[in-house]
């Protein structure tokens, strides 16, 4: 089970302490504040100290629910923005949710940003995306299992890093060069085989439900038959058994020819 899921089942099992409502009340009232900034990211890690596990487990539960939730509201609003605005508001939320320990909000909010900052760098200097971001996200995305969006991260990475070199006058291809081109390609190769994997694995998942499912209606089908079946094989050797019975008894084969007289 991947961390993503662990984490939503927990999310719905575990209820919530006095101590933990109350921090997570803390960090609710920031966020209906709208103070997304360093000051509420130290008042959620302080929050995250917690004495023991269970305690953590939790909170950081609690937090998640409450960081989904004010995430869409904010998130949903966000167009009427500025740029620079926009970027701080989910970098926010990446930290929020890389320290509560949603994975998947976490790199669904940092792709958004990346793909933010590719769409306006021509006219906002400074928010160039360099292939060692891509690369980084796409290997982040490709560990915690997100193999469809790593493809993407690696293939964005690939780009990045051939217009780098390409927008350079003097560049010359080095073998340093190749082999960052063959990584990149060979983690890209790698992402798409376990796309296929999982494709096949579900694939064969429901075949051998449905296999499953027949097998059990022909075993419903086959028992019938075989009640009907041994009921006939039984009733045969009952009667093979009764003519040996009135043969070596001197009876007639058959019960009916008793009545008559000889």
């Amino acid at each position: 089970m991947s961390s993503s899921h662990a984490a939503i089942l927990l999310d719905r099992c575990i209820p919530m302490s006095d101590s933990i409502s109350e921090s997570v009340a803390l960090v609710r009232s920031q966020l209906e504040k709208r103070r997304l900034d360093g000051r509420t990211i130290q008042i959620l890690e302080s929050v995250l100290v917690a004495r023991d596990v269970q305690s953590l487990l939790e909170t950081r539960s609690a937090l998640r629910q409450l960081f989904r939730s004010e995430a869409l509201s904010v998130m949903g609003g966000i167009s009427g923005m500025t740029v620079d605005r926009k970027l701080i508001t989910v970098q926010f939320f990446v930290w929020a949710f890389a320290l509560v320990g949603d994975v998947e909000s976490c790199l669904a909010l940092k792709y958004e940003a990346l793909v933010l900052r590719e769409s306006k760098h021509l006219k906002i200097h400074g928010l160039e995306v360099s292939y060692e971001e891509w690369l980084t996200f796409a290997k982040d995305s490709l560990d915690n299992g997100f193999y469809p969006i790593a493809v993407q991260g690696f293939e964005r990475a690939l780009h990045c890093f051939q217009t780098e070199k390409v927008e350079d006058p003097e560049f010359l291809m080095s073998s340093e060069d190749a082999h960052i081109i063959k990584y990149i390609k060979k983690l890209k190769d790698v992402a798409t085989s376990l796309i296929a994997s999982c494709s096949v694995q579900t694939q064969s998942a429901e075949y051998l439900k449905r296999k499953g499912t027949q097998e059990n209606i022909c075993i419903s089908c086959l028992r019938k038959t075989n009640h009907v079946a041994s009921s006939m094989f039984r009733c045969g050797i009952k009667k093979r058994n009764m003519q040996k019975l009135q043969s070596s008894q001197g009876l007639p084969k058959e019960i009916g020819l008793t009545d008559k007289k000889i």
